[in-house]
């Protein structure tokens, strides 16, 4: 009777444990210079005005990603935008990290557009579809590029930082 006791207690633990991971999956990590953090769920992340680029692939023809406008979700946490983005801030980065380890990192000025005019999104739809779990649920894609190289996928942190000193 322990023994079944025991076996059912570990089941429930596994699957908490697989529970989290999937909830944690379908959430995005935010960071700020300041320690300011807010973690934005898919839900939160669909609510929000989206927008579209269309990039071309290396494997099949253009593909259309709608989403949030990388600025958005980083004004979420205290980054400056538009003329508020001068002087020190113009050196800040943008560190974009995927569930396998893949990190890209963005000039935070180059996420604006009062700065450059080509758009930088967090993107959940691909061609009119949530992002299956191959790349999504959240897709960093950056358009403009010469290759998608920076264009991450399944992505699960972003967060500001200070560039270092020379």
């Amino acid at each position: 009777m322990r023994f079944a006791s025991n076996l059912i207690l570990a089941a429930a633990g596994w699957l908490g444990l697989l529970l989290a991971g999937a909830a944690s999956a379908q959430s995005l990590d935010l960071r700020g210079l300041d320690g300011q953090a807010r973690t934005v769920s898919a839900a939160e992340l669909a609510a929000m005005p989206h927008e579209s680029v269309t990039l071309a692939t290396e494997h099949g023809p253009p593909r259309r990603f709608d989403g949030v406008p990388l600025t958005a979700l980083l004004q979420l946490v205290g980054a400056p935008a538009g003329h508020a983005l001068r002087g020190p801030a113009l050196a800040d980065l943008v560190l974009v990290t995927a569930s396998d380890g893949y990190r890209v990192v963005l000039a935070l000025a180059e996420t604006d557009s009062s700065v450059r005019p080509e758009k930088i999104l967090v993107a959940d739809h691909a061609d009119g579809a949530p992002l299956g779990p191959a790349e999504g649920p959240f897709r960093l894609v950056v358009e403009g590029d010469l290759r998608a190289a920076r264009s991450a996928k399944s992505v699960m942190r972003i967060q500001v930082e200070t560039a270092p000193s020379p």
